[in-house]
């Protein structure tokens, strides 16, 4: 078989070949300041001519700057707007700049007084755009001191972009985790609190440790949220000014303060919780997880059984006879014949039966058994489904100490003992209430079904939100990734935020070698390892990304066969515990590395090794044994193998002298203690210290060791001996590296083409970091899944390649084929992205509902005493406002209304408080007095009643109680949604009588219960409360319901978003009308008789 040819780096540009892109230091006018999202004007205008009062100097220094301008750009950079933009950004840099050297003359003191500074500036009337310049310039001397890290001009400009509210691409390893340090000390100074946003637990301590010590130098506070935190803990996180967390956490956190019962469950910085938000990797958690709802749910049991039966129905059935299947969008049709023989099987005749459904039960389990496979979509562990959605895997996450946490990126993790509950998210409250993270095929319930697996219980949905209406939130979001182009015209439509491309610090030599087309799977498997092969020989780095966990482990297999060492990540529990490890180690020599998922990772591949994670696996190899009897669990065998074809890193006399003295000192702290670490406890010891180490320095921790009493001073010898180690490993890696690169860097390997050429640009954005050589080849095969699922008609391409090679296993790369399987993959965002739109325009409907109630919400919790009694006597005069109209006509006489009717409906509201008042009156009673008021010319509406019927109790004493009489009356008159007519005014003098004489007899009632107004407020707001997250609770249910049976209105040529909007407005309104009633009549019973009823709604 033909050898897969190497790339050499000769073929490639040099770095030495290309020019550093610089930034030219003309003075700036300060207009730069203005806020400029697509400023193409502003743009422009820097080189249109100067006014004519302008000097002769400053039109002379103007054109040098256009000419330079020009003279520097590229054709291609004068008609692309993304130019122009970042162009405009250079005043910003050029004055940041200029600032520089007065900055660097502060001392810390006075650099940490600039953040006061600002804030009393910013109170005087100045705003952020006055301040951005210093700001930014104080923050670049603060990373400089606390972090030894400048930020570099292509930077400056990434931190605009983001105060500007827009996305900052930015490549990997260009350094957006410093760049957005720059936007967040700026809008955090306003104190409204600013959330840096990540995708996982690690990722958000990371930073909030790491570039949360600039922000703390310069006098800010900064919290963090992770999992499992206390809502006291929450609460003062979420308190700080800059508050670092991952997507899940915050949008649980959202959906739990709308779940709470009252003001002192909150966490987040109500009323207003949202200000502005940085998004890292926004692509990932606006687009592929957008769609993905997040839930809070609680168990219902009643349908757990369905689904093991469903299963085996599932088996019965065949494909292509009882069935058919489309790839596209994995979805599933019966047949007639198959819904004979299902209905059959489960003894029923109506598998759609409202009482008795199949349905839904039976179309899972045919989706699980088509397209759900073991280990490819899901993997089983000691009774635990593992499910992994294909888009999705190549997002997940980790934690320190190797432990996935799939609850905050997109892996579903079903602990079976208590159904669809998720590992680690329980709710606080109720082992009954669970976090649930939905993918976006929710199979989860029918793949466990068919391993066999133990079911216990359903979930009922009592909250959700996706992400993208999370986000939505935000009056200010900005983001940044390092690949989201492909993606902006999604970004415009749905967040109006544009996307901006950032310049790389460095010119990007990369290489990106063309796509190379196989017939046949066979023949694409046997040049990746042959390419690898080739590359481990000359001693390249190389990476290979692949789809799934069955196609790392096959290829993995394949390499074993030649005696190649490598490592391999992927959802396996076995290699979860070395991600990060593996991950910072990937850009040695000789490092092979398997991968289902580079994107996000959050740790850089660094050519010769990430020194920091060598010296602490040093320190941990040389310390752990000494410190915990434990044996270590995670490695596998060949990563053993791998790590032994390693270059061994020579550490000084001096470095193995500190490290055995913190070795004695560790095993004589376990001896005198008489106590034995678990490993993990003993990792965590050793991070702590390293921790201490790299934030006080070798000089502090020597000086420590010289006056600490201590005997034996383990944390303080654990940090020094790191320093020292480090010290060793920055030399080897640095010489490491410069021979990689002298090999040719890192070399990527895409295994398949995916949905979106984003996905494969974060892969090939893994190599050629930082102006690093490095190089990306694509192999594809005809066989790959996404032909498949997309219908690709190959055998023209099969036939072509076979004329070509003579050969169905070798690759041709002719533009032809390339073509057509980029326009494919076109499509196929195309196909996805309508997908999104649909979703996003369905979940607008419920975005509108969930406001209204969420804020109707905070409104009763966080207000005070007269907004929840102002919001109850709306709820009364509505309810008779409900009651009246829907028993009248403002054309007919009332001899043609419905009055005996309306009589009841009201006494049933009232029931004890209103049948004494209303004992009496008679529907001809009331006939009378309204037409006695239709001879009135004038009405005292202050102190208005009915003639001849009981006089309202006479409880609207004080001017606010008043006052609000009035404001009702005067919404009754202007009310555009009735019937207008020649009897309305009697209608709305009805409405009026009947809503005061009910309010009126409410605060009676409360007034001779006897109870002090805390516990009156107190028992109100609880009522309203759980009556309306009931009734929500039910609406949910059904608007998830609705959005299904839309869909079988497009055969009756109904846009099924448009019965979707209708009838989810109906629902609404109908929810809200039952909420409203039910409230009103549980606070006339409570206070009626609150003994009986106080068990139920006391607090």
């Amino acid at each position: 078989m033909a050898m897969a040819s190497v790339v050499p780096l000769s073929s490639c540009p040099s770095a030495a070949s290309l020019a550093r892109p610089s930034i030219s230091s003309v003075s700036a006018s300060p207009r730069f300041l203005q806020k400029r999202r697509f400023v193409v004007l502003s743009a422009i205008s820097s080189i249109s001519p100067p006014s004519s009062s302008s000097s002769s100097d400053s039109i002379v220094e103007s054109l040098k700057e256009t000419v330079g301008h020009l003279q520097s750009a590229k054709w291609n950079d004068l008609w692309s707007l993304n130019s122009w933009v970042v162009r405009d950004y250079d005043r910003l840099v050029r004055t940041v700049n200029r600032l520089e050297f007065l900055i660097t003359s502060l001392t810390d003191e006075q650099l940490r007084a600039k953040t006061v500074e600002f804030r009393q500036r910013l109170s005087q009337g100045e705003t952020l755009a006055d301040i951005q310049a210093e700001a930014f310039a104080v923050v670049r001397e603060a990373a400089r001191r606390k972090l030894g890290m400048r930020h570099y001009d292509v930077q400056i400009i990434g931190g605009a972009v983001l105060h500007d509210g827009c996305i900052a691409e930015m490549k990997t390893g260009e350094g957006k985790t410093l760049v957005s340090t720059l936007a967040a000390y700026l809008n955090a100074l306003t104190g409204n609190g600013v959330h840096v946003v990540t995708v996982n637990d690690y990722l958000a301590q990371r930073d909030a440790e790491w570039m949360g010590s600039i922000h703390r130098f310069l006098g800010l506070s900064v919290g963090l949220i992770q999992a499992g935190m206390k809502a006291d803990e929450r609460r003062s996180n979420y308190s700080c000014d800059i508050t670092y967390t991952n997507n899940s956490e915050l949008g649980f956190d959202y959906l739990r303060d709308n779940l709470s019962g009252n003001r002192r469950q909150l966490v987040m910085r109500w009323p207003r919780p949202f200000h502005y938000a940085i998004v890292d990797e926004v692509d990932s958690v606006l687009i592929d997880e957008g769609r993905n709802p997040l839930l809070i749910s609680g168990e219902d049991r009643k349908d757990a059984a369905r689904y093991p039966v469903a299963s085996k129905v599932a088996e019965l059935l065949e494909r292509g006879i009882h069935y058919n299947i489309e790839l596209k969008d994995n979805s599933v049709d019966l047949t007639e014949e198959g819904v004979a023989l299902a209905e059959m099987a489960l003894e029923t005749n109506d598998l759609w039966d409202d009482k008795d459904p199949w349905a839904r039960f039976v179309m899972n389990a045919l989706k699980a058994k088509e397209f759900y496979r073991r280990d490819v979509q899901y993997i089983v562990r000691n009774g635990r489904a593992l499910i992994i959605n294909e888009w999705e895997a190549w997002c997940g996450c980790y934690l320190p100490g190797g432990l996935l946490h799939r609850a905050c990126a997109f892996l579903l993790l079903l602990c079976l003992q208590g159904g669809s509950k998720l590992c680690h998210s329980k709710w606080d409250k109720s082992e009954t209430q669970v976090v649930l993270f939905i993918c976006s095929q929710p199979m989860t319930k029918s793949s466990i079904a068919k391993e066999g697996l133990k079911i216990q219980a359903d979930s009922v949905v009592v909250a959700q939100i996706t992400y993208q209406s999370l986000f939505k939130l935000y009056p200010k979001l900005s983001g940044m990734t390092g690949t989201a182009k492909t993606e902006e015209k999604e970004f415009l439509k749905m967040f109006q935020m544009p996307v901006i491309e950032v310049p790389t610090n460095l010119p990007n030599i990369r290489c990106d070698l063309p796509i190379q087309a196989f017939a046949t799977a066979r023949g694409k498997w046997d040049y990746v390892r042959a390419e690898v092969e080739s590359m481990y020989q000359l001693g390249r780095p190389v990476l290979v990304g692949t789809t799934s966990v069955e196609n790392s482990e096959y290829l993995s297999d394949l390499l074993k066969e030649q005696n190649i060492p490598h490592n391999v990540l992927n959802a396996r529990p076995k290699y979860a515990a070395r991600e990060a490890e593996i991950v910072a180690q990937a850009g040695r020599k000789y490092a092979i590395t398997i991968s289902t998922n580079m994107a996000g990772r959050g740790t850089d591949i660094i050519l010769g090794g990430n020194p920091k994670m060598l010296a602490k696996e040093i320190v941990e190899d040389n310390l752990l044994p000494f410190m915990s009897q434990e044996t270590p669990s995670g490695k596998t065998d060949m990563e053993q193998l791998s790590k032994q074809s390693f270059s061994r890193v020579k550490i000084g006399p001096s470095s193995l002298a500190l490290v055995a003295k913190a070795a004695v000192i560790s095993k004589q702290v376990c001896k005198r203690k008489g106590c034995d670490w678990s490993y993990k406890a003993a990792q965590s010891i050793i991070s702590e210290s390293i921790q201490m180490g790299q934030s006080l320095g070798v000089a502090e921790l020597e000086k420590q060791l010289a006056e600490d009493p201590t005997i034996y001073p383990l944390n303080t010898m654990i940090g020094l001996a790191y320093l020292t180690v480090l010290k060793d490993c920055e030399a080897h890696c640095l010489n490491e590296g410069l021979e990689v690169k002298m090999l040719g860097g890192l070399h990527v390997i895409g295994t398949s083409l995916h949905e979106s050429r984003r996905i494969d640009n974060q892969l090939r954005g893994r190599a050629g970091r930082q102006g690093d050589p490095g190089s990306t080849r694509f192999m594809v095969s005809l066989q790959d899944e996404m032909f498949q699922k997309f219908n690709f008609d190959t055998e023209w391409a099969v036939k072509l390649i076979s004329k070509i090679t003579n050969n169905e296993d070798i690759p041709i790369e002719g533009q032809t084929i390339v073509k057509q399987l980029l326009a494919l993959q076109i499509n196929a965002e195309k196909y996805f992205f309508g997908i999104r739109k649909s979703l996003v325009e369905f979940d607008e409907v419920l975005e509108v509902q969930r406001k209204h109630v969420y804020n109707l919400r905070q409104v009763i919790l966080s207000g005070d005493s007269e907004s929840c009694s102002d919001q109850i006597f709306q709820y009364m005069q509505a309810v008779v406002d409900e009651i009246v109209l829907g028993n009248s006509d403002a054309e007919k006489h009332p001899r043609n209304w419905s009055l005996g009717m309306l009589l009841d409906e009201f006494l049933q509201i009232g029931r004890s408080v209103l049948a004494e008042s209303f004992a009496k009156v008679r529907e001809e009673d009331l006939l009378s007095s309204l037409e006695q008021i239709q001879r009135l010319h004038v009405v005292d509406v202050g102190n208005f009643s009915l003639p001849n019927l009981p006089v309202p109790p006479n409880t609207f004493r004080g001017i606010r109680k008043k006052i609000s009489s009035l404001k009702r009356w005067l919404g009754i008159c202007t009310d555009e949604t009735t019937k207008k007519g020649r009897y309305q005014v009697t209608i709305n003098l009805l409405r009026k009588y009947l809503g005061e004489f009910l309010i009126a007899s409410y605060l009676e009632v409360v007034q001779d219960s006897g109870y002090d107004d805390s516990y009156i407020q107190e028992i109100e707001r609880e009522v309203i409360v759980k009556t309306l997250d009931s009734f929500w609770r039910d609406h949910l249910i059904n608007m998830n319901r609705l959005s299904s049976a839309v869909n079988v209105r497009s055969f009756g040529h109904r846009n099924p978003l448009e019965e979707y909007k209708i009838d989810g407005c109906r629902f609404f309104i109908s929810m809200l009308s039952a909420t409203r009633r039910l409230t009103v009549e549980s606070l006339l019973n409570y206070w009626s008789s609150p003994m009986e009823a106080e068990e139920l709604y006391a607090p």
